[in-house]
């Protein structure tokens, strides 16, 4: 099947499950911004988005998505990596044109990866796992206060959240280009609205890490914020 046999089958596949995710992270940085606005309206969410039915079928369909898009991302930059041959011993000096961000997207993606991991250890363990496991979850505005009164936490999400902005920006175009938006005319376009859409993205998420952190640090400690 030329999803999986072919090159432009495999980019295809990354394109429509990073398009996913990045509808995800819109909606999850949208909802992050109500702890912001309302403490109860995001304890709210919260529970809507608890061990109910609907939210765990949409966890495993995201859980799917994330990994086939890690799993091509991999297969990918295998096969380029095989491609250059002994060409990929050369030194050069980076082609004019071409982004920082493209040259190292597996490695903007590990980071982004290890980020994933530390955030479904902080909150996602604590409240749709253990809900499942019929206890009690934890305060979804409490927890986001304490993580982001520990500096080292908050340190950790924003060098996570500069790396996506140089991942998103290049994989957003990149994306759309592999869909066929790749002329003259809406390449800049697309470019553009690439830069909008990773920065809109991180500054959502930027702006929670932020205000907590300096919430939870006026008091001169941790247990203020908690």
């Amino acid at each position: 099947m030329w999803l999986f046999n072919s090159s432009v089958g495999r980019k295809f596949v990354m394109s429509i499950t990073g398009a996913c995710l990045v509808l995800f992270l819109l909606f999850h940085g949208t909802m992050n911004l109500v702890a912001i606005i309302s403490e109860d309206g995001y304890n709210m969410i919260c529970e809507f988005l608890g061990a109910n039915w609907y939210a765990l079928v949409g966890t495993a369909g995201l859980a799917f998505l994330a990994c086939l898009h890690i799993l091509y991302a991999l297969i990918l930059n295998v096969q380029n990596y095989r491609a250059r041959g002994t060409a990929r011993y050369a030194v050069s000096n980076r082609s004019n044109g071409v982004e920082w961000s493209s040259m190292n997207m597996l490695v903007l993606g590990f980071i982004i990866l290890a980020g994933i991991v530390l955030h479904l250890c902080n909150f996602w363990a604590k409240m749709q796992l253990v809900e499942i496991m019929g206890e009690e979850p934890a305060s979804g505005v409490e927890l986001i206060k304490y993580t982001f009164s520990q500096w080292y936490y908050a340190l950790l999400y924003i060098v996570w959240l500069f790396s996506l902005w140089f991942h998103l920006t290049h994989g957003v175009w990149s994306s759309m280009q592999t869909l066929g938006w790749s002329n003259n005319i809406w390449l800049p376009r697309i470019k553009c609205i690439s830069n909008i859409v990773a920065t809109l993205v991180v500054l959502m998420f930027a702006a929670v890490v932020v205000y907590f952190f300096i919430a939870g640090n006026c008091c001169g400690t941790a247990a203020c914020a908690a």
